[in-house]
């Protein structure tokens, strides 16, 4: 049995394709794995609060020297990290906002991005050598873009921004398992977004 996070990243609601995506995969996922079990986080429609002064100077006080009074401004951020740490497949639906992610979506990446958490350095010393801390971890990242070619080697490769970031994100803290599943040119509509919609469809109902 494998505990499954969904992280909804959309700032629409009904008419939010990447949350379509996500339900698809719920619905594909639970016929396959019925045993399986699911969690939600809205990081979306519920905002995710920015870092702060004081949420920065208390994530980086050394673990030995933590106490309840210096860890309060992490408290949602525990949460957060907590449900990596308990999930075994990460799924995040998400649009292209400006050829990059939704503003609430790295709201929650840097409150989960936290040394000695989900990473550390590997020597001990800021030197670059990243190790991440979440080991064994899947993730497939669903997402939907007005336009297309985004993709290694594609006309639009340079200007993604939203994918490639999260793989190097969640690769810096230990997840080598991803997948990527793109929903492209829902700005066009007609015929070319509805094939678009055929062909991910279909890569969902594959994915195990």
């Amino acid at each position: 049995m494998n505990k499954i996070l969904i992280i909804n990243a959309s700032a629409r609601g009904e008419k939010s394709h990447s949350r379509d995506l996500t339900k698809l995969f719920i619905e594909n996922w639970s016929k396959n794995y019925p045993e399986d079990y699911f969690i939600h986080r809205e990081v979306g429609l519920t905002p995710i609060p920015h870092i702060t002064d004081e949420w920065i100077n208390a994530a980086f006080i050394k673990v030995e020297d933590r106490t309840e009074k210096n860890q309060a401004p992490l408290a949602l951020s525990n949460e957060l990290v907590k449900e990596l740490k308990d999930a075994d497949v990460y799924v995040i639906g998400t649009p292209m906002y400006n050829w990059s992610i939704p503003s609430g979506l790295k709201s929650y990446i840097d409150q989960v991005m936290r040394i000695n958490e989900t990473w550390k350095f590997r020597s001990g010393k800021p030197d670059g050598d990243y190790q991440g801390l979440l080991q064994g971890k899947k993730l497939f990242i669903l997402s939907s873009r007005g336009d297309a070619g985004y993709e290694e080697n594609e006309i639009n490769a340079h200007m993604n921004f939203q994918t490639n970031y999260i793989k190097l994100i969640f690769s810096i803290m230990g997840v080598k398992d991803i997948k990527v599943i793109s929903l492209n040119n829902e700005e066009y509509g007609g015929e070319l977004f509805a094939k678009s919609q055929r062909e991910i469809h279909q890569a969902i109902q594959l994915l195990k």
